[in-house]
């Protein structure tokens, strides 16, 4: 909670998975994959509620293990199936629980820290006069093309160096930080004046496919094992 406000954290988790098969599911160094990021909720003090949308038996089941926190929403028949927008899933979400402040995450992103979360909470907090929500980025400085072959934003009669060009932002799918006023305006997480977050590039990596997954399962391993030797 922050300055007397609660905040509720989201998390959409599907029982099927299409490009990574029974990615939530699937042991992430030795933890089931959806396990660790509502630990990293948990943790993360500003968070008062965790709300887990899912048409799984398994995360019915064994999601309110994991912290006094969480609150299931089992899924409707008629927001089932790959084709559906999270959106409306968003949007079914908001029409049950109260909050005053909301952040969505994934699963897929089992490296964000609960300091970075927390950090892009009192962010929002601190400019929500002029924004009305918050939406975390990769940043690039590099030369961008379209599939026509066009420059996006560069020129290439003038070489400058990558790190003078004009950045581009990437939405990362990291965290989405609104209002239930901003998103029923849109009836979407980004409002009609966001701010652009910055996350940290390992924090950033997000579970795609096979490959990502791998990478990410690396980097985690090997952070487990500094803290270990930072405990001796």
């Amino acid at each position: 909670m922050i300055h007397s406000r609660k905040i509720c954290a989201l998390i959409p988790i599907k029982e099927n998975s299409e490009r990574v098969k029974e990615k939530n599911f699937r042991l992430f160094n030795d933890k089931p994959l959806f396990e660790h990021i509502i630990h990293v909720l948990d943790k993360t003090s500003a968070i008062d509620e965790i709300v887990i949308n899912t048409d799984s038996r398994k995360i019915i089941l064994e999601t309110p293990k994991l912290s006094h926190k969480v609150k299931v929403h089992e899924r409707p028949n008629e927001l089932c199936g790959d084709m559906v927008s999270t959106n409306k899933i968003f949007a079914y979400d908001l029409s049950k629980t109260e909050a005053d402040i909301y952040i969505q995450t994934h699963t897929t992103n089992p490296l964000l820290k609960s300091e970075t979360i927390a950090d892009a909470l009192k962010k929002f907090v601190e400019i929500e006069k002029k924004y009305d929500s918050l939406f975390t980025v990769n940043k690039f400085l590099s030369r961008f093309y379209n599939e026509e072959g066009n420059a996006v934003n560069h020129n290439p009669d003038e070489l400058i160096r990558t790190q003078d060009l004009p950045p581009l932002y990437e939405e990362n799918s990291c965290l989405y930080v609104f209002t239930k006023s901003s998103f029923e305006k849109r009836n979407r997480r980004i409002g009609e004046k966001p701010y652009l977050y910055e996350t940290p590039k390992l924090e950033s990596i997000d579970i795609d496919d096979e490959l990502t997954f791998k990478i990410a399962e690396l980097i985690n391993k090997k952070k487990l094992t500094e803290d270990e030797k930072s405990y001796c």
